[in-house]
């Protein structure tokens, strides 16, 4: 793990009066990691569409559900997670070593929040390992350094982006860094990605984010359900492609699940 900032740092980097997307997130997921002022705006929120704190739930079932499959059909046992977010239930790296416990994973996130309960992510089984860099996702060059520390660049990794390339407002921005990514590493490896998106029939979505974007931080980009498919460009998609993330391989064998408008996908590099 890279060297930590001070106790004093770390306070100074949280900004306890104004709502931030990992504490509002983790108050949906039901986590102890936010303050009142994320309460009060993850209500806000949900006052403007009573069904967005469903996300949270349907994104993080979603990585449950794409770990597994990547461990025990894919043969994965290297992950690059970016954009952690805060620790909860089911982290990528309990998924994965539940099924493998030789797995290895890297975590990085650039939230004081993420960084402050970066041991919770680190807790590995003995014959696995886990590590955490405090970085932005912008920074290809040195996650990807950091990460050769841990994984095998020769062998399959897994790149896993949940709810984060929302945070990149440029389109080219956004795809050039997942291109980036997925450049550096080799056949075999995956991405799954997850992101907010914007269709005439979801208006309300589009009225909560714009209230995020004027009171929260930080700011994001919704896209189409098209241009999340773009990020899979030149990749196999697995079945059934870039959809609603609760109707992506679910658990139930009758009736799917309502849609939500996080739309996610995962697919594999040839």
């Amino acid at each position: 793990m890279t060297e930590s900032p001070s106790a004093s740092e770390l306070h100074q980097r949280i900004k306890t009066d104004q709502p931030h997307t990992a504490r509002i997130w983790n108050y949906w997921l039901g986590g102890k990691d936010h303050y009142e002022v994320d309460q009060q705006a993850g209500d806000q929120i949900r006052k403007l569409h009573p069904g967005i704190g469903d996300y949270a739930q349907a994104d993080r079932r979603f990585l449950g559900r794409a770990v597994r499959h990547l461990v025990t059909e894919a043969g994965i046992r290297q992950f690059l997670d970016i954009g952690t977010g805060l620790p909860t239930a089911d982290n990528t790296h309990e998924v994965a070593q539940r099924h493998a416990p030789e797995s290895r994973i890297v975590y990085v996130d650039n939230d004081p929040i993420v960084l402050a309960h970066a041991e919770a992510l680190l807790t590995s089984t003995p014959e696995g390992r886990t590590d955490y860099l405090d970085e932005d996702l912008r920074n290809v060059d040195t996650i990807l350094e950091h990460a050769r520390r841990t994984l095998d660049f020769s062998k399959p990794i897994a790149l896993m982006l949940l709810g984060v390339v929302i945070f990149v407002e440029d389109d080219e921005e956004a795809y050039g860094i997942v291109r980036r990514l997925m450049d550096a590493l080799p056949s075999g490896s995956h991405l799954v990605l997850s992101h907010t998106i914007t269709r005439p029939d979801m208006p309300d979505v589009d009225a909560a984010v714009a209230f995020w974007n004027e009171h929260g931080t930080p700011k994001l980009t919704q896209r189409t359900p098209e241009a999340v498919a773009r990020f899979f460009d030149g990749l196999e998609l697995l079945e059934p492609g870039v959809l609603s993330c609760n109707h992506w391989r679910p658990d139930t064998d009758g009736e799917l699940p309502p849609e939500v408008a996080m739309f996610g996908g995962v697919g594999r590099k040839a």
